[in-house]
């Protein structure tokens, strides 16, 4: 094999109780990505398709960074040429950079016969996380490469698990047009919280964990509360308080920030409820004259995934 096709999904991380734990995978939205080999020893990115404007120059993009990690590691003297077309915009809040690295990991060791494990793949691809953000978290990688809801039990040393997806669950996730860098959303958060606040938080993560694997929609629902990081960071989203309420009281189990925003997640059950959830939240986002697009989604079972 000398050329491969492939794509990685969005992603919605955090999941408001689990800050840089819990993360799912999207469906229907994502990156594509074509690697060839060539024999220059060189790591080429032609022009990239798509929304925003990413660096072509290998060292500075998140493709480039984990192409020549992998390389190394594999002791190839080939070279690779990489064609990235976006299907998310840069500080979206969905995962984009995950996406680019997700994708760039799983077709490098497609490409190479696949080497790595799965693990070593998200170790790959939170090198990209890195430099898009300035730190290596894998709530958006892991569901990126693997699909489903994921948590991060553990990152030294790493350990993720994979959750199970009540059938009848849904996401709806809006994304207010602007750009919220992720480092800039991490810059402004607080480097302590108090234990009254932490104990919250733990027990919402269970809670939510409980409920993914028990069916339990209710307890989801009431589990989706983040006392440490969304109050910060709402205040830099036009329309958060009135998207969110609004989408409550249409029907969903709960909503928060997708990952660093400015996109906003709910969870609902059932397709029929989730239609209505985005029909209601996209009438506030107009009243509010807020360009916006809006994603209705099952957690996608499946990440990265060959095309060609």
């Amino acid at each position: 094999m000398n050329k491969i096709k492939a794509f990685a999904p969005a992603s919605v991380a955090n999941v408001s109780c689990g800050f840089d734990v819990l993360g799912f995978a999207m469906s229907g939205i994502g990156d594509a990505i074509e690697i060839e080999k060539n024999d220059s020893g060189e790591i080429t990115i032609e022009p990239i398709m798509g929304p925003g404007t990413l660096s072509t120059d290998p060292k500075k993009n998140v493709c480039g960074v984990i192409a020549r990690a992998m390389l190394y590691k594999i002791e190839s003297g080939a070279g690779v040429t990489i064609k990235l077309t976006k299907g998310i915009l840069p500080g979206s809040g969905l995962g984009s950079s995950a996406a680019s690295s997700s994708v760039t990991a799983f077709a490098i060791n497609e490409l190479f016969n696949k080497p790595f494990t799965q693990l070593e793949l998200v170790q790959f691809a939170m090198l990209g996380e890195e430099l898009a953000s300035g730190t290596q978290h894998a709530d958006n990688v892991a569901p990126a490469l693997m699909g489903g809801f994921t948590a991060i039990r553990s990152y030294n040393p790493l350990d993720i698990i994979e959750l199970p997806v009540p059938s009848e669950l849904f996401s709806v996730v809006i994304h207010p047009k602007i750009e919220l860098r992720t480092k800039l959303s991490r810059d402004v958060l607080k480097k302590q919280v108090t234990l009254k606040k932490a104990i919250k938080q733990w027990g919402n993560v269970a809670g939510l964990i409980s409920g993914l694997y028990t069916d339990n929609y209710e307890l989801i629902g009431r589990s989706l509360t983040d006392y440490i990081v969304e109050p910060i960071r709402s205040v830099l989203i036009p329309g958060f308080a009135e998207i969110t309420q609004k989408a409550k009281e249409s029907g969903a189990l709960g909503c928060g920030i997708s990952g660093s925003g400015p996109s906003i997640f709910s969870l609902c059950q059932g397709e029929q409820n989730a239609n209505k959830v985005a029909k209601e939240i996209g009438a506030v986002a107009s009243k509010l004259d807020l360009p916006f697009d809006i994603h209705i989604s099952k957690i996608s079972s499946t990440g990265a995934i060959i095309l060609e």
